[in-house]
């Protein structure tokens, strides 16, 4: 069986663009604050910029969001053309140095969209995480229909408590040639990369993926599960992004023949690989903020909502604490026997019901206190939720399929990955 996770071509611009110059957040943050938006582009303009070839999700569903994609996909031609004049063939090991210090090691490939399905009950070698949201597929695909490039922001976790793959890259990283160096804007700390060509060190790559996505490691590692589809890689951040190049290949699969079919370029996505027991990958709680009702309302709601459900909110031997934000007041509320496993699934659960009933209010998901703090009042209330542990993340996806959606981030806003290396999907 082929593998899940494979080298690839993979592009870069030429040496002369800085990485600060280049380099720009992951589109699915700061979804409700277009101000760091308008600063980015203020520091992208007059350069070529990752930002040329992507579109912040602050501006889906606005008026020119067509006309702002088919910008993009010009940009991308262009790009193509005269920016990415280097190129990989192999894997990319890079190295994100946080804005808290930590360093995170990562290795950049192709992964294998025939492996990987965001269906519930679907038990392939790759796996979302957390639930998949259909409807918010639709207008990412329209970015990737007519697209002559991805660049990637999402990354995937290896359950590898033996450090098989990735650390193992790290200690060559001396013979490696270097790609790029340097600072990255924003505050998004720095980022260095070198190039994986060599054949015995992709070699030693593949089998580390495959023994990792064995059924006898599988089985020892999940002894409750033993016999089941193994479990390979699951998606930490990017969900939707990897699910809308998923839903674009089975979109192009059936114009294809048998051949094109095995080699299609659109067949894979680029996405970084980490290694969930590494000190530097840190979970973060989503939080939540409702925009359109108050905090004392929403506490009286949500009391409402659990007592309908078999629950006491505001019990003090409640399981399950989460806090409300209003402005300057705050208040813990702690859930007794709850409807759902996590304080999240809780959360999401009410609000799917609220939503429904309240059409003119909306959810965002925020990463982050102090951004919470920030949007809350004048109508809007914050959740904040508790902390995941993530040694708990592979265990709850095998046992209890999907997290619920929204449940954890791979640290804060600015720790997100960062567009730099680019693949051609056409």
């Amino acid at each position: 069986m082929e593998l899940c996770f494979q080298p690839g071509r993979i592009l870069l611009p030429g040496e002369e663009i800085r990485v600060e110059q280049w380099a720009c957040l992951a589109c699915d943050q700061y979804t409700s604050q277009p101000d760091y938006w308008q600063e980015a582009a203020a520091l992208a303009a007059g350069g070529p910029s990752a930002l040329d070839i992507v579109l912040p999700e602050v501006y889906l569903d606005k008026v020119d969001t067509a006309a702002r994609i088919e910008t993009i996909h010009k940009n991308m031609v262009r790009c193509r053309e005269t920016v990415l004049t280097r190129q990989v063939e192999g894997y990319l090991y890079l190295e994100r140095t946080l804005p808290g210090g930590g360093v995170r090691q990562g290795l950049l490939g192709l992964v294998d969209l025939e492996q990987y399905d965001w269906r519930p009950g679907a038990a392939c070698a790759v796996r979302p995480t957390e639930g998949t949201v259909p409807s918010r597929i639709a207008p990412r695909l329209a970015v990737r229909q007519g697209a002559c490039l991805e660049s990637p922001h999402v990354m995937m976790l290896a359950d590898d408590d033996g450090c098989t793959l990735v650390e193992p890259v790290a200690a060559e990283k001396a013979r490696l040639r270097p790609l790029y160096s340097g600072p990255l804007a924003m505050n998004g700390g720095s980022v260095a990369g070198w190039a994986v060509e060599d054949e015995a060190l992709i070699a030693r790559i593949g089998a580390a993926v495959q023994a990792l996505g064995s059924q006898a490691v599988f089985d020892a590692k999940y002894p409750l599960a033993a016999g089941a589809p193994p479990l390979t890689l699951a998606s930490g951040d990017g969900n939707h992004s990897l699910a809308t190049a998923k839903a674009y290949w089975e979109q192009l699969k059936p114009t294809l023949n048998a051949g094109q079919r095995g080699c299609h370029p659109a067949r894979f996505c680029l996405a970084e690989v980490c290694n969930l027991h590494s000190p530097a990958i840190q979970f973060e709680p989503i939080h939540r903020v409702v925009f359109g009702v108050q905090g004392l309302t929403l506490l009286a709601e949500f009391k409402a909502w659990c007592a309908a459900h078999g629950a006491a909110a505001d019990d003090p031997d409640g399981e399950q604490c989460l806090t409300l934000v209003y402005g300057a007041w705050r208040r813990q509320v702690r859930v007794k026997n709850a409807p759902a496993a996590l304080a999240v699934g809780t959360v999401e659960a009410f609000l799917a019901d609220y939503l429904m009933l309240h059409p003119a209010a909306a959810v965002d998901y925020i990463h982050g206190e102090e951004a919470v703090a920030e949007l809350s009042g004048g109508g809007n209330t914050g959740i904040l939720l508790p902390d995941f542990e993530k040694r708990d993340l592979f265990r709850g996806v095998v046992l209890g399929g999907v997290l619920p959606r929204k449940t954890f981030s791979m640290g804060h806003a600015q720790d997100k990955r960062y567009y730099l290396e680019c693949r051609a999907i056409v």
